[in-house]
């Protein structure tokens, strides 16, 4: 039964995949419109790919290098093994392939969404979901699948081949090779979605000051030098930047899962590796399921409200997979308690594994309805600063600031009953399996968030066509929800983060030899007050390359309308290109320095000062990063929908306010500020927490103070004599001051 299910993870994994290609020669069967509208999905389909091909340039030197180092260092260490470098590499392409995967994808949905529109708001939906979906099940798909096939060939090479030992050197190699995998796919995720946010927001700042508030003309006018790279932005980094990302997270979650795993002695049918098997099989469900949701994502007229379409969908995935939880755990778990050899030999029951499936779910739930409400048009929050832009642009400002300060308040709470209740439930391996089970339905909360940029290109098409009015007003409707959900899967994804990176650092605290982290110590408290910072300047070098590449951007747009005529009147043609290329140089430049910081921060650290220094890097990274990421995530959000919503019209004191208004020019200023931090440096964070924690694991037999491959807390049955011997020692203690 072992073998069958150990093989059955990857089948799944080639099932979603043959499902995203059903899914995405749909989308490309649509029409793609007339002429106007195909040219100039041409142009911001060339650009997006000019940039990958730039961004991988890069990366392909990068992996070369970390490969070849990784492999080195792999032969320094008893059972650790050179083909951590291969796995590396494996883990980098798969990341790499799966945000090509969403960009292609988004550049064909693009047009044939705006042609959609033509005919009804329920059609433009089908097309841009279809397309955001074919992107969230390919990128489950590759991870399931590259994580299942490399667990194979792993457990078979080293487990299997020396005799079954699931709890000994053999698995902590194979799972230590397996962390080179995660290592590669984080590495790109953050160089992708840094590099990717730097570029999006370059092009989308530069184009609003000049185009909007300068020459007073819409945001995706033909006439604006910065409109195509605005639109390859949507696309090199709310797409291939964002499904890289996710690939990353999952891909650390599922790792983290079975590395506490290896701790659980487990008497059951799977000799032994049910609980490091079983995140595996939660992630294959939960696409499954995933896929299924999305065939409930639809709209019967064009009333009928878009959000209320997604939430559906996702809904039924949570749902169906926490149903298939319980029978998968009951199945897979033996009766009776196991013991995780960390924390005092915490024992729990099967329930209570199921138990943190269920808290992890609910988190990611809490978490996305809370940052939708922090989010959304017509909520509090964003009305709060609709109302302030009436007083200008600096009260603006101060309104989002003070939105996305306060929206960190409930989610931090819900993170915190999270990691409790699932302590609580089941040790760290609970942790652990609460952040897989939020995860597992990553196909799903993906394709709700890919298809937002989709429609947002949809709408810029639309404009720049010339399209009619009714046109643009569905795509927009699409797009302002799109909004939402891209902030609501953001604070999935640092719920996540958190979760998963707590697990990691419990797994690093294993390998690290170390038994737990003491602030006391004045090297310790130095490095947790270090990393609190890391998240700070990560951020202020983030934002400022959008700055320095926007004011390129600027200058080049107030250059062309200067020594271009007949721009304004239509009679020339704006030479798109020039933007395209400033974006592109800026984002490769810009995005070497924070991605630096992540991944030599914690190695320095490691090597200079110690595993438990190390710790308390790590400890602060994860608390600062999740704040700072909650709050730019949802105060860029916030800012954005306040200025939609002028577009529509927003009444204030009694008087309508529309677009061109006083209030619409000063929300306007908040959310061009607001875009770094919620496309740029926000998202950016929980790859940065995450990265850091993957880096300090792979590192960690290096500075071990214990051999390589050995347990904090001792296997089973040394723990049993431990106790024993702690219970007799006690009985001594109580019969010598009874017989004085």
């Amino acid at each position: 039964m072992e073998q069958v299910l150990i093989y059955l993870v990857p089948v799944l994994g080639i099932i979603g995949l043959i499902v995203m290609a059903i899914k995405s020669a749909w989308v490309t069967k649509q029409e793609t419109g007339d002429a106007t509208m195909v040219e100039l999905a041409g142009h911001i389909a060339k650009g997006a790919m000019a940039f990958l091909k730039a961004e991988w340039k890069v990366l392909f030197y990068f992996v070369v290098i970390a490969g070849i180092i990784l492999g080195w260092s792999g032969t320094l260490v008893a059972n650790s093994s050179w083909i951590i470098a291969i796995s590396f590499v494996i883990g980098a392409f798969l990341s790499a392939f799966a945000g090509y995967l969403g960009m292609n994808i988004a550049t064909k949905a693009n047009v044939r969404t705006t042609q959609a529109a033509k005919t009804s708001l329920k059609k433009a939906l089908s097309v841009s979901f279809t397309g955001g979906s074919v992107m969230g099940i390919g990128v489950a798909g590759l991870a399931v699948l590259g994580m299942g096939s490399l667990f194979i060939v792993f457990y078979n090479m080293f487990v299997v081949s020396t005799g079954g030992d699931v709890n000994g050197d053999a698995m902590a190699t194979a799972l230590e090779v397996l962390a080179g995998f995660s290592l590669g796919a984080e590495s790109i995720a953050l160089f992708a979605r840094v590099g990717g946010g730097i570029y999006t927001k370059a092009a989308d700042v530069g184009a609003d000051l000049v185009g909007k508030v300068e020459a007073g003309i819409p945001e995706d006018d033909v006439r604006n030098p910065a409109t195509i790279a605005d639109n390859v932005g949507d696309n090199v980094g709310d797409v291939a930047g964002m499904g890289a990302d996710l690939f990353g997270s999952y891909v650390a979650t599922i790792l983290a899962s079975m590395v506490l795993g290896r701790e659980i002695v487990s008497n059951d049918n799977f000799g032994g590796i049910s609980p490091i098997l079983l995140p595996l099989a939660i992630a294959g469900m939960g696409l499954m399921f995933s896929i299924v949701g999305t065939f409930f994502v639809n709209i019967s007229k064009d009333t009928d409200s878009v959000q209320a379409a997604l939430n559906k969908g996702n809904w039924i995935s949570i749902l169906l997979t926490v149903g298939a939880s319980f029978f998968l755990i009951d199945y897979m778990l033996p009766e009776g308690e196991l013991v995780l050899s960390r924390g005092g030999s915490i024992s729990f029951t099967k329930m209570g594994v199921f138990g943190a499936v269920v808290i992890g779910l609910i988190v990611g739930a809490l978490m996305s309805i809370i940052t939708e409400y922090y989010t959304s048009m017509g909520k509090r929050p964003v009305n709060s600063i609709i109302k302030q832009s009436s007083t200008g642009h600096a009260t603006n400002i101060i309104g989002g600031l003070s939105v996305g300060m306060e929206s960190t308040v409930l989610p931090i709470l819900v993170l915190a009953g999270g990691i409790y209740g699932s302590f609580m439930a089941a040790g760290l391996y609970g942790v652990a399996i609460a952040a897989a089970g939020m995860m597992a339905t990553t196909a799903m909360q993906l394709a709700i968030d890919a298809f937002g940029p989709i429609a947002d290109n949809a709408g810029g098409i639309a404009e720049m066509s010339g399209l009619p009015k009714e046109v643009r007003e569905r795509t927009d409707i699409l797009d302002a929800v799109g909004n939402t959900t891209a902030a609501a899967g953001k604070g999935f994804a640092i719920a996540s983060a958190a979760l998963t990176a707590l697990a990691l650092f419990a797994a690093y605290v294993g390998l690290a030899g170390i038994s737990s982290i003491d602030i006391y110590k004045a090297d310790v408290l130095s490095g947790l007050f270090v990393g609190a910072m890391i998240p700070f300047i990560f951020s202020s070098l983030a934002i400022a390359a959008v700055g320095r590449a926007a004011m390129d951007m600027v200058n080049e747009v107030r250059r062309q309308f200067r020594e271009i005529p007949g721009i304004m009147e239509y009679k020339a043609k704006p030479e798109y290109e020039k933007c395209v290329e400033i974006s592109t140089k800026a984002s490769i430049r810009e995005m070497v320095a924070p991605g630096a910081i992540a991944i030599l921060s914690p190695i320095i650290v490691g090597f200079l000062f110690g595993p438990e220094v190390l710790g308390g890097l790590l400890a602060g990274i994860t608390v600062s990063g999740v704040l700072m990421g909650i709050f730019q995530n949802n105060a860029g959000g916030a800012w954005d929908n306040a200025k939609k919503s002028f577009e529509k019209g927003v009444m204030i004191d009694g008087v309508m306010q529309y677009k061109g208004s006083d209030a619409h020019k000063a929300s306007v200023t908040g959310d061009t500020v607001g875009d770094p931090f919620k496309d740029t440096s926000g998202p950016s964070m929980n790859i940065l927490i995450k990265l850091t924690s993957i880096v300090a694991l792979v590192i960690a037999p290096h500075i071990s103070e214990v051999p390589h491959g050995s347990v904090v807390g001792l296997e089973k049955e040394e723990i049993k004599k431990e106790i024993t011997l702690n219970e007799k020692s006690i009985v001594n203690e109580i019969q010598h001051i009874e017989e004085n």
